[in-house]
């Protein structure tokens, strides 16, 4: 059983169950408070592991993979605040806020725990009383008094929540070798290497000699072969992991391209 509430910008997530999210495209800040149950995150490279009581900020222009493990007997529960750019923005101009310098740290944040972060999270939690209309000034008060806090609570922050600038142009073989598991558009792809989609394309097909969704399925299905083979995993565990949305279409593409079931191998 699962319940999600949501006002805009800030989400409570309650799970009763594990549930597995094939990945996630993190398009703006996010601000989480971990009230049980714990979040396992990973970005292709590292795992992140969040536990009851952490705070963390997801930072934009991330794709994650998660797992949410509620405890034994128990719920997963998490609350996050969006932080989006016009927002940030607005805040900046107000009180001066500028980015300094391009930081480079990883896509998720475990924030150094503060008195103001939880007693922040604390007034957030009548979730009903949120929920209901007409609520848009307070909500909008709250996502400010969040970037407050963040900033007081974690300095280093401010060079990360008014970084505004866009993804630039990045080296194209590299983001997708590394990146081609995670289940999202071509569009999304475009933007997050800081090309158009049709400069995107025929960047692609200079690097590869081969059109993107093609190169896509191939790679995605040479990885699940590989895995499943030389590593014991079942294909019903595989297919999310390596980018395909359903097993039933991963089973048709993977006997189209091996001439056999993946359970067959």
């Amino acid at each position: 059983m699962n319940e999600q509430k949501t006002l805009n910008q800030i989400t409570y997530s309650c799970y009763y169950n594990q549930v597995r999210e094939g990945e996630q495209f993190v398009s703006e800040h996010v601000f989480s408070y971990q009230l049980s149950g714990t979040l396992i995150m990973t970005d292709g490279e590292k795992q992140y592991i969040f536990r009851e009581g952490d705070f963390r900020l997801t930072k934009r222009n991330s794709l994650i993979k998660f797992t949410k493990q509620p405890p034994a007997n128990g719920e997963y529960k998490n609350i996050s605040v969006y932080l989006d750019q016009q927002t940030l923005r607005s805040f900046g101009t107000e009180y001066g806020y500028t980015s300094e310098k391009h930081l480079q740290t990883p896509p998720a944040i475990l924030l150094h725990s503060h008195p103001l972060l939880k007693s922040y999270m604390d007034s957030l939690q009548p979730y009903d009383a949120l929920m209901k209309g007409n609520n848009e000034v307070l909500l909008s008060l709250k996502v400010k008094e969040a970037i407050a806090i963040l900033l007081q609570t974690n300095p280093m922050l401010k060079d990360i929540l008014f970084d505004l600038t866009e993804p630039g142009k990045i080296d194209l073989q590299a983001f997708m070798n590394k990146n081609f598991h995670f289940n999202v558009s071509l569009d999304r792809f475009a933007y997050l290497t800081g090309r158009s989609l049709s400069t995107f394309k025929r960047d692609f097909e200079k690097e590869f000699d081969t059109p993107p969704g093609k190169w896509l399925q191939q790679k995605r299905l040479q990885e699940a072969y590989y895995r499943i083979k030389e590593k014991g995993v079942a294909p019903s565990d595989v297919y999310i992991d390596v980018g395909f949305e359903d097993l039933s279409h991963f089973s048709f593409a993977f006997k189209k391209m091996y001439g056999m079931a993946p359970s067959k191998i």
